[in-house]
């Protein structure tokens, strides 16, 4: 997959939780991708592209490892976080991800049918980012929090903002 779509799978989930954590989630999404140079740099063996970086088994061991035993304020596991979904969505690709280092075979997911920069991908990523909009929604109607945009209008009738700051800011969607 490129890019943009494991920014926008990792963005709009993480965004859902907890906004203030997109960075690392966006960080952590392309992760699997740097992690190689990385690698390449410090050790001066090359390093095959959806290999030892993009073990499944690995990614899930350490955001389990930052939500159950060690995280300071949810950073480490929103980059998990986004280093899983990198993974993830590289499954559904047709050359798939290996599940963990002991593991033969390539892991897919929903058949593995998608090709890298076809309208497949771009369809799943940002059909995703919908869902996670209309998740959104559906929670902001049920308890007052919406990670996605402000309420200028409301924010004003509560007179927690004046009408100057209303009026400039009621057209600004994010």
């Amino acid at each position: 997959m490129k890019w943009i779509n494991h920014l926008a799978i990792a963005g709009a989930t993480t965004a859902l939780v907890n906004p203030a954590l997109v960075p690392v989630a966006l960080l952590g999404s392309t992760a699997p991708d740097w992690l190689e140079w990385v690698i390449k740099a410090v050790t001066g063996n090359d390093v095959k592209h959806r290999g030892v970086t993009h073990y499944v088994v690995i990614w899930i061991a350490a955001l389990a490892f930052a939500l159950l035993l060690w995280d300071v304020n949810g950073i480490l596991a929103a980059f998990c976080w986004g280093g899983l979904t990198h993974v993830l969505a590289d499954s559904m690709t047709v050359s798939g991800v290996p599940f963990s280092p002991h593991s033969d075979r390539r892991f897919h997911l929903f058949g593995g049918r998608l090709r890298t920069g076809e309208a497949g991908e771009y369809g799943v990523a940002w059909g995703l980012v919908l869902v996670c909009i209309v998740l959104s929604q559906a929670i902001h109607t049920n308890s007052e929090w919406f990670p996605f945009f402000y309420n200028w209008g409301g924010m004003y009738q509560e007179g927690i903002v004046d009408a100057a700051e209303w009026k400039a800011n009621r057209f600004r969607f994010f």
